[in-house]
């Protein structure tokens, strides 16, 4: 058991000292771009504006022909293109990769003070964090960075899933997790092809009909990744972590990516993944508060400034409890209107 007190403490002489808080940004969606794309790398400049996060990816969708090629395009990216203020993240390799050890020291040592969040795939127990936690601690001493690198792990397989709570803990690097639902179908052996949402097949019916036995029975499609989404929420709460739906594979349905994010989004989730251009707009529309909520939470705050008592607004009791409930919806809207000028607005903010 390691002690708390050393959390506080770097893993490596002259490396940062680890935050013991994790800093908490916009954060509804995480752009992933080819870094190897040289057609994909000149509309960065672009692209950087509209999303929170772009992130650089090295491991599934680069075929293995092309991953030295796409680490040595983040390289250029990270030292040649202004992004304005929007954070530069990667996804590295697997650990049980090839690649693994060679993306880690090349990244660190070339653009370690531009990287903000090194994310690490099918992360299954805190024993992955604590190997990653030591070796950033041990290039961050060489190369002489400032600032600690951060950590965030995607949440893929059933293991992963069973150590959740551990992995939240495993360091003060982790600034969150993010949900991968094609790969944790995979591992779970779950029949489905789809990368994320709903299935056809995954459903309730109701009872037939006493008096119409062969009467048409509604049914209503379920959410087969509530469980996990709820738990890796409540694991990151507990440890001041950031959860996050990952990707929505099919991009010819805007509805039902819609639908996804947003239930990620009432469970706790702070963002989610953009494959495509046309999922940033739902994703920044999605994880950003509705207007409505927002403007009555504002009113239950005014009318109850420091969150004692109880009182009745617009027919509906509000206490305590409400009260915490409001101050979440009006700290997150607060936040985005700083960034957001067109939220702010319509926040009154």
């Amino acid at each position: 058991m390691r002690s708390p007190r050393d959390f506080g403490k770097p893993l490596a002489l002259g490396a940062p000292v680890p935050p013991l808080e994790i800093p908490v940004k916009p954060s509804r969606v995480i752009h992933f771009f080819d870094p190897s794309n040289a057609k994909m790398a000149a509309k960065l400049p672009d692209i950087a504006p509209q999303t929170d996060i772009l992130l650089g990816n090295l491991e599934d969708a680069i075929p293995a022909d092309r991953k030295v090629e796409a680490r040595e395009g983040l390289v250029r990216i990270g030292r040649e293109v202004d992004l304005g203020d929007t954070p530069l993240w990667t996804r590295i390799n697997s650990l049980d990769s090839p690649w693994f050890l060679d993306d880690v020291m090349r990244l660190v040592g070339e653009i370690g003070d531009r990287l903000e969040v090194v994310m690490i795939p099918k992360v299954e127990g805190p024993w992955d964090i604590h190997y990653v936690d030591r070796l950033l601690a041990q290039l961050e001493a060489r190369h002489k960075l400032r600032r600690t690198l951060l950590v965030h792990a995607i949440l893929e397989t059933a293991l992963g899933v069973t150590n959740v709570e551990e992995i939240c803990a495993a360091s003060p690097r982790m600034q969150g997790i993010s949900f991968g639902p094609a790969d944790l179908a995979a591992s779970r052996r779950m029949k489905t092809t789809r990368v994320g949402g709903g299935h056809p097949a995954y459903l309730v019916r109701t009872d037939p009909d006493p008096n119409n036995p062969n009467a048409p029975r509604v049914t209503a499609q379920q959410d087969p990744w509530h469980y996990s989404i709820a738990r890796m929420v409540d694991a990151c709460a507990a440890t001041g972590c950031l959860p996050f739906y990952g990707p929505f594979g099919d991009i010819s349905d805007p509805l039902g990516c819609e639908d996804q994010f947003r239930a990620a989004f009432l469970l706790g989730c702070v963002g989610a993944w953009s494959l495509h251009p046309s999922q940033l707009e739902i994703a920044k529309r999605v994880f950003s508060p509705p207007v409505e909520e927002v403007k009555f939470a504002k009113r239950v705050l005014e009318a109850m400034p420091d969150g004692r008592g109880v009182l009745m607004l617009d027919g509906k009791m509000q206490d305590d409890a409400t009260w915490k409930q409001c101050r979440v919806m009006v700290t997150l809207a607060k936040l985005l209107a700083a960034k957001d000028p067109q939220l702010a607005r319509a926040y009154g903010l």
